[in-house]
């Protein structure tokens, strides 16, 4: 009988390329574009509040008048005094000691386990960020449809926001508004196991007592609810009080918000420049428009049919994207994974601000970045920043809503 492999298997090595195969979009495409500069970065920060004042109002003691007549009333300049709160984000990370001392070395692994846990710890720290940036601080992820007990939960909205492995709460909008208790009982973990994009549905495991979904219910990181990052969503909106300005006082205190109630439209450079008007009325400037990659193909769709070249420019920081052309200028389209369907933002963004006491540091203020687990062989880590998104100028921006996607 030959020698077959199955018969000389026990002598066969397996033989592995070097390196490690990723396979998840790291791209923080907002953040870094927000933080592309010192200037959109400010450090001096502390105590409770990062305090500024804004002008809201035009003295109105001016007029003119005929000889002889009273002369105008006069009036004074309107401030007000906006306070941003910082938020407190971490991330953990834990070894045994077996695999830091044991798995650091070319030949027993592909790459320095170590390395690899702080290296893509920094990277799902900023994805996240990247995400917070669309959001609007409750920590909303995703809606569903679903109702009763299932494990098989129908996305309606948010799909893309969700990973496998990661844990959620359960919220009805009322209790996030109000910063509730969700519908999963404390310390009951509920656990994403399975997505599928294409049917628009997530599976999911429990550790407790199943609960009760309902339609309209909304998923949130655990732990989350109304601590993330004020973002987009918050801040480039007509209503709602912002750092503690309400728009219902001061009117100014409001983006330029374009909706269609709904339903879907197609994009065209009349209504884009329509926004950007509205915000140079407002007596700002937009530099930058930030799209799903859906609306881009609608716009880049667009251009093609108009245009008999059309192709991508380089602009500041090394961005490259799609032009929108106006008589002050060309303003860069930048599509981004984290950005809503349907969405285009217009931002000014020397009035966009990342208030941070530092980077991402880990903590060591007992002298070492590694806490001993009590009773074991392994070791702990948390990196953390405390920071908030944040705007100076509310009406600087604006938001254009359900725009039809192109396929």
């Amino acid at each position: 009988m030959p020698a077959t492999l199955a018969t000389v298997a026990g002598i066969l090595k397996e033989i592995y390329e070097p390196g490690l195969r990723y396979q998840l979009n790291d791209d923080t495409i907002a953040l870094k574009r927000i933080t592309k500069t010192n200037a959109n970065v400010i450090s001096e920060v502390g105590a409770k509040y990062v305090t500024f004042p804004i002008h809201y109002q035009r003295n109105s003691g001016i007029g003119a008048r005929r000889e002889n007549e009273t002369l105008p009333t006069p009036g004074n300049q309107g401030t007000t005094a906006a306070r941003v709160g910082l938020k407190y984000e971490y991330g953990g990370v834990q070894l045994t000691g077996q695999t830091m001392e044991l798995v650091n070395t070319n030949y027993q692994t592909f790459i320095d386990a170590v390395d690899l846990e702080m290296d893509k710890l920094k990277d799902d720290l900023a994805k996240d960020q990247n995400r917070q940036v669309y959001g609007n601080g409750t920590g909303a992820l995703a809606t569903t449809s679903t109702t009763g007990t299932g494990t098989t939960l129908t996305i309606t909205s948010g799909i893309s926001q969700l990973q496998i492995g990661e844990t959620v709460d359960v919220h009805t909008a009322a209790t996030l508004a109000a910063d509730g208790a969700p519908k999963n009982n404390a310390g009951q973990i509920i656990t994403i196991t399975n997505i599928d994009p294409a049917a628009g549905t997530i599976t999911i495991t429990n550790s407790g007592a199943a609960i009760t979904l309902a339609a309209g219910d909304i998923l949130v990181r655990t732990g989350n609810q109304n601590r993330e990052w004020t973002g987009l969503g918050a801040i480039v909106n007509n209503s709602g009080t912002l750092y503690n300005i309400d728009p219902v006082s001061y009117p100014i205190w409001k983006s330029v918000v374009d909706s269609n109630s709904g339903t879907l439209r197609p994009i065209s450079e009349g209504l884009i420049l329509k926004n950007v008007d509205a915000v140079r009325t407002n007596g700002a400037k937009t530099s930058l428009l930030l799209t799903s990659l859906g609306v881009r193909r609608s716009y880049f769709n667009l251009l093609v049919q108009q245009r008999t070249y059309m192709g991508t420019k380089t602009f500041t920081g090394g961005f490259e994207g799609l032009a929108f052309t106006t008589d002050q200028g060309d303003i860069p389209l930048i599509s981004d994974t984290d950005c809503p369907p349907g969405t285009i933002y217009g931002l000014s963004e020397k009035n966009i601000k990342v208030y941070r006491e530092a980077d991402w540091s880990f903590m060591d203020r007992d002298g070492s970045m590694w806490d001993r687990v009590q009773g074991k062989d392994a070791y702990a880590g948390t990196m953390y920043q405390y920071s908030e998104l944040g705007t100076d100028r509310r009406n600087a921006h604006f938001v254009m809503r359900d725009i039809t996607e192109a396929t």
